[in-house]
């Protein structure tokens, strides 16, 4: 009689919690790789419409309403309203279309200015403030080392 045969067919070493961690990781790349082309090629196939250029991109545009605020049903909706959530009317003057054209709102540039101004005036005042702080700390451990130094004396 020989050696004794185990039952089970994977040697120990493959049993290893790194081993194991490193092959839970590979196939579960392989499978992502995998899965994820599948998703990938079937979203390719379903959103096959045509893009079409806006007109006020090839030819020249009058604005017919100032740029306002989207609703909230125009947020959802209309595909000018997802970039900054404003908008206007444009009427191109060649083909005499009207479109919808993203657009900044001065007022809302100017929100965003101002709340630039406020974190700049906040980060320069905490700054400020971890300067002087840390000034004193060093103007203390050098009067320290001064009365250390005539103590010794």
């Amino acid at each position: 009689m020989g050696r004794m045969e185990s039952d089970c067919r994977i040697p120990m070493l493959c049993l290893r919690p790194r081993v194991l961690a490193l092959h839970a990781l590979f196939w579960g790349l392989v499978s992502l790789r995998v899965f994820g082309a599948a998703l990938l090629s079937e979203e390719k196939t379903t959103v096959a419409r045509p893009v079409t250029t806006p007109c006020w991109q090839m030819e020249e545009f009058v604005v017919a309403v100032e740029c306002s605020r989207c609703t909230a049903f125009q947020s959802k909706s209309w595909a000018a309203c997802t970039q900054t959530g404003y908008v206007e009317r444009i009427n191109c003057t060649k083909s005499n279309k009207d479109e919808y054209k993203s657009c900044r709102s001065t007022l809302m540039e100017e929100l965003l200015f101002w709340k630039f101004e406020g974190a700049m005036l906040g980060l320069t005042i905490l700054f400020a403030l971890v300067v002087v702080a840390r000034q004193r700390s060093l103007d203390r451990l050098a009067s320290e080392k001064v009365r250390r130094q005539i103590e010794s004396i």
